[in-house]
This record gives C-alpha cells, structure tokens and sequence, in this order.
C-alpha cells in the first residue's frame, strides 16, 4: 500500500521507517529538507510541497498525520482537503483533542473525504515494539487504511475502538493512566530513597521488580534502563511538564461527574514540580507557624 506520511519528527520518522519494512511505499513530506533526506535513505519517497501529494499518491489515497497538535495539525488538514478527493483518507494520528474530531470530519466530508483519529501510543521505542493505535472513524475509512494500522502495531495491539473521536477519546485517558502510573512510581522510589539508613539501590530495586512482581510494567522498565546510568539520572531536574491530555482527562472526569482522585492529583504534582505551588507553600508554612508555632525556614 501507498501511504503519504507527513511529520517526520522522531515518532513519524520511525513509524515511516517501520512502514517500509513491512513492504509498504511510502511518500513523505517535512518541512525539513534534512528530515525528508533522512526517510529518503531509508526507503521512502518525498515530495518539497505538501501540494505534490495529489499526484504522488494513487486514489484512494491515504495520508497520515503526525504534527503537533492545534493548529500546525487543523491547517495541515485543511490544506489536505483542498488537494485531496472523494474517496481519499486523511488520518491524525497526533495527540489532538478528541472534541475537534467531529467538526474536522464533517468539514472533510463536504468532499466526501474519510477522516480517522488514531491515538498511537508507543513513543520513541515504537519502531522496535511497534505502537499501540486505538482508531476512531467510520468502518468504510478504517477498511482503507487498515493495512496500515496492521502494520505499525504489535500483534493485538490495534483496534477500531468506535466511531469518529473515540480513537482520541481513549488515547487521551489512556495518557491520563499514565499521569497517575507515573506519579506512583515516582512517590514509591522517593520513599525509598530517603530511607537512608537502608542504603538502598535504587537501580537494584527496579531491576528485581521486573520480574514476578505485581507492580511489574513496560514503565518500570523504562525506569530500570534509566536508573542504570546514574550520571545521567543525577543531571536531571524535576520538572515534569504536561502536554495536555492529562488535564482534558481530569477535566472530562469532572464533566462526568467521575471521580478520578489519582489522576487529578498526579496532574496537580506536575503543576507543583514546576515550582508553580512554592508561593502556596510558602503560604501553608507561614500559617502553620502562626497558629502553631511551627517552625518556618528561612533562606539566608
């Protein structure tokens, strides 16, 4: 199959990379010039102008997205609509919010162009694991471009999880999981790193864990390969940043009305690692020596 990939930052890039060797052609197009070079030496095809895509690609053709989301991702669909036709595919597969997912798909079907969201988890480590892709989208658009999907993902690891928005939808909770996965890894191994008296190996502790134990993860993993090089580790500052869909998640679960304690307070922590909450902390600090006589530090 034919497939035009647009975005080749490393998750596109490697996604591109995978997709021809699984046997599929791909046309690739990037701002960079460096980065449709880089595709080029792997087998792909490029195009200079995302305008050259109408005739390098065969009807129906298909085209995946992978862009920051907003607005770098709406205007790269909207050039897409102007130079693609009835019948084409046009896939975002970036972190977009699932609620701009409808409006997209029924400006797309003014040309009776398909449009899919394809939450794709799987990060830099998908081009060797594969990614995970939740697909929102009619039966007709997915069946186009599901050789694709097979393709990328893991073996079990893709499905048409339901209509236009749905692949968002479950992609942006499943980031919300792993605001609060996060979050308790991080408290566990922060306990355990001021038990000083223990002299406990942090990067011993995560190796074990891996194996039998119930808090066992792909995560953890990761953490083990992390704590390995404790030079490195050392360097990094605690500033957890987040990218969005914890709070689209935390903020759905209050327009539910469901509870999500967890995710709600991992979210907030990534506030506080920024140094946001130190004025409140200052704050709660200088109460409690008010009414309690608690003692306060002070910078010198």
């Amino acid at each position: 199959m034919k497939i035009a990939m647009i975005g080749l930052g490393k998750m596109g890039g490697f996604m591109t990379e995978k997709l021809i060797a699984a046997g599929h052609e791909v046309v690739a197009y990037d701002l960079s010039e460096e980065a449709r070079k880089n595709v080029e030496s792997k087998g792909a095809t490029s195009v200079a102008q995302l305008s050259d895509l109408h005739d390098a690609l065969q009807a129906p053709r298909v085209a995946w997205v992978m862009v920051p989301a907003g607005e770098p991702t709406n205007t790269t669909i909207n050039s897409l609509k102007e130079i693609f036709e009835s019948g084409d595919v046009i896939i975002d597969g970036g972190n977009s919010n699932y609620k701009e997912a409808v409006p997209i798909a029924e400006k797309l079907a003014e040309k009776n162009i398909g449009f899919i969201d394809a939450g794709t988890s799987g990060g830099v480590w998908g081009l060797e694991n594969g990614y995970c892709l939740m697909v929102g989208g009619t039966k007709e658009s997915v069946a186009k471009a599901e050789p694709i999907f097979l393709a990328l993902a893991p073996p079990n690891g893709y499905a048409h999880v339901g209509p236009v928005g749905a692949g968002h939808f479950v992609k942006m909770v499943h980031n919300g999981i792993e605001y609060g996965m996060l979050q308790a890894y991080g408290e566990g191994f922060s306990i355990m790193a001021a038990a000083q008296e223990f002299e406990l190996d942090m990067h011993q502790i995560a190796s074990i864990w891996r194996y039998g134990s119930v808090v066992r993860s792909w995560l953890l993993e990761l953490l083990e390969l992390a704590l390995s090089d404790s030079a490195n580790f050392d360097k990094i500052e605690g500033i957890v940043v987040d990218s969005g869909e914890g709070r689209w998640t935390a903020l759905e679960a209050i327009d539910r009305g469901i509870p999500a304690p967890i995710i709600t307070t991992s979210l907030f922590e990534r506030f506080s690692s920024r140094k946001g909450s130190e004025y409140s902390n200052r704050i709660i600090a200088a109460l409690r020596n008010q009414f309690g006589g608690h003692a306060v530090v002070k910078e010198d």
